[in-house]
């Protein structure tokens, strides 16, 4: 490793990071964090301090024409990355190696923190959510407010912390605290829910699984998010695009969407992201969350009390190009006729510590040149962002073991608890699961015939079926752009044909229908036709059809209610909880047994 480590003369071991030999305070393992963080503000350039407010992306290895980490580490000075892919566990663990050795060498030796948005489930979503990596899979975090058992979700997320912390990604961008309450939204499954005590009860099991009781060296710090709740996007557009540049509270329900973020605030959350959009109707100022003062100074800081570090959401003021693949504009709701340079001190004026996605350190120096922020200012940011690499530990060892990253990531244990937390969160709608044997006929829709055929005789046709199972995605309105088509929002009906076809297979044979409800479809036209109604949140096939063919118990309770129809949706409010006239099925809905 480039940073040589020594001994103090007394013994103390320390990493030499600035080179010179000597032990200095904030070299100094024994010291206080406070006093390691003043030590080495106090050498640090006013460049120095401008790079360690972005927090830009990055990809392990070269990929052509996208930017090179490593070059934003050895040119930039950049120690701030969120992961856009990961490989598998050895490789990642070399990789975060190999970015500490280039951050060691710079002349403080400040270490690199690395970031991931969620990995553990099975949503792939460039900007929201990632699969691969060889990490142990369960449901989507709505399928973890489903279990409704704080103690599951704990351990869940404790095996997420051992497995992100063996590859050497120490902050997580999430959970999401956002309330879902606008049924259309495309991050529900993102989500803890549509009731605020629910959700307030799976965020607190959630951090204290990720950071423990303190954040220390074995911690994920958590950046919670979307303050102050995303949850009330108007029409259910989503804050990515300019169709959901504002939240809306028509039932004045600002105060509903703040519950969680106490929760987590309670639990000691590390950090905070600020939403993209406009809180509108509020009473707070009408801009993005992310230039937004009464968010985060007014609300965050001082009602609150948080002192942790607020990151904006990413790229609000940039937007993200990449040369010959694509370009997206910048999220800068409320704010569009102002310049970037203003943008800049706008949102540092707001209150926020990191700029999410940004790498040019010029968008905050001239800011300083100019005279409209201080260094003063860039003091108070470095102070918490320092806080929270060495409360990590990063400053003593930031270091991973390659070997055993691959024997620590997706164990069979590991796996074994995923698929536990699969099983508990699959809901019982209506009817009941249906037996088989080895010669059961088995007609399916949507699982792998591979693992289908444990379970029965697979039949090509429905009609030479004894049962039917059929896997459906919630139903939503395809949209054009690079981006924005992995973003499932508008309707959740099924298309009048698809829903006659259905109707008629159940009519046919026997037919379990097994909803993924990443969002709350309407289950309306399939509900009195089915012989069995189930939704989940992300489960592998052996689990769905263990739960269709009553080989598990479905215990889990619905964590939304499900609305009856498009249009029950578009008369209700966006920040009122459970507000969709005669929903099918309401939250906490859990089919008797005999039904």
């Amino acid at each position: 490793m480039t940073t040589t480590l020594l001994h103090h003369t007394d013994g103390t071991p320390f990493r030499d990071l600035n080179h010179n030999g000597t032990m200095e305070p904030y070299e100094d393992p024994r010291l206080p964090v406070e006093e390691r963080v003043e030590d080495l503000l106090g050498r640090m350039t006013v460049e120095e301090k401008a790079v360690l407010m972005l927090h830009g992306r990055m990809l392990p290895g070269e990929h052509p024409p996208f930017p090179s980490g490593a070059d934003l580490i050895t040119e930039r000075g950049l120690t701030h990355f969120a992961m856009m892919a990961v490989p598998d566990p050895r490789a990642m663990a070399a990789w975060n190696n190999h970015v500490q050795d280039l951050a060691a060498a710079a002349r403080l030796g400040i270490p690199v923190t690395l970031s991931s948005d969620p990995r553990h489930g099975f949503t792939a979503n460039p900007a929201t959510a990632h699969t691969g990596g060889g990490f142990s899979t369960g449901p989507e975090p709505i399928g973890l407010a489903a279990t409704d058992d704080p103690e599951l979700v704990r351990r869940y997320a404790d095996l997420i912390r051992r497995e992100l912390c063996a590859v050497g990604i120490r902050v997580a961008i999430h959970p999401m605290a956002d309330l879902a309450t606008e049924p259309r939204w495309a991050r529900i499954s993102g989500t803890f829910g549509e009731d605020p005590e629910r959700a307030s009860r799976m965020i607190t099991a959630y951090i204290e699984g990720l950071q423990g009781e303190r954040i220390g060296p074995d911690s994920v710090a958590c950046m919670t998010k979307h303050f102050p709740g995303g949850g009330p996007q108007a029409g259910g557009e989503d804050s990515h695009f300019a169709a959901g540049r504002r939240l809306v509270y028509p039932g004045g329900e600002l105060e509903t969407h703040l519950r969680p973020f106490e929760a987590a605030f309670a639990a000691g959350t590390a950090q905070i992201m600020p939403a993209y959009a406009i809180p509108s109707g509020s009473g707070l100022a009408e801009v993005g969350a992310n230039f937004n003062r009464d968010v985060i100074t007014g609300l965050l800081r001082g009602r609150y009390g948080f002192d942790g570090v607020v990151c904006t959401d990413f790229n609000a003021i940039t937007g993200m190009s990449v040369p010959g693949v694509v370009t997206l504009p910048p999220r800068h709701w409320g704010v569009e006729e102002l310049s970037v340079a203003e943008q800049v001190v706008l949102t540092l004026d707001a209150g926020a510590d990191q700029l999410g996605g940004e790498t040019d350190p010029e968008l905050i120096l001239a800011a300083v040149r100019s005279g409209a922020v201080t260094e003063a200012r860039l003091d108070e940011s470095a102070r918490r962002i320092l806080r929270d690499k060495f409360r990590l530990g990063l400053f003593d060892d930031p270091y991973v073991d390659v070997e055993a990253a691959a024997e620590l990531v997706g164990t069979p244990e590991g796996r074994a608890l995923g698929r536990e937390v699969q099983r508990r969160s699959v809901v019982h709608l209506a009817g009941e699961p249906r037996t088989a044997t080895a010669a059961t006929r088995l007609y399916v829709e949507g699982v792998d015939p591979q693992v289908a055929a444990g379970y029965g005789t697979l039949v090509e046709q429905p009609e030479q079926a004894d049962l039917a199972v059929v896997r459906l995605a919630t139903p939503y309105e395809r949209r054009e752009g690079m981006l924005e088509q992995h973003f499932h929002s508008g309707s959740l009906e099924f298309e009048a044909a698809e829903a006659e076809r259905l109707t008629a297979l159940a009519a046919a044979v026997p037919t379990v229908f097994a909803a993924q409800l990443e969002r709350p479809a309407v289950l309306t036209p399939l509900a009195p036709h089915a012989a069995l109604l189930i939704g989940e949140f992300g489960a592998a096939d052996e689990v769905v059809l263990d739960a269709a063919l009553g080989r598990a118990p479905m215990t889990a309770t619905l964590p939304f209610d499900l609305p009856a129809s498009d249009a029950a949706v578009a008369a209700s409010r966006e920040d009122v909880p459970f507000d969709t006239r005669a929903p099918l099925f309401r939250h906490g809905h859990r089919a008797p047994a005999g039904s």
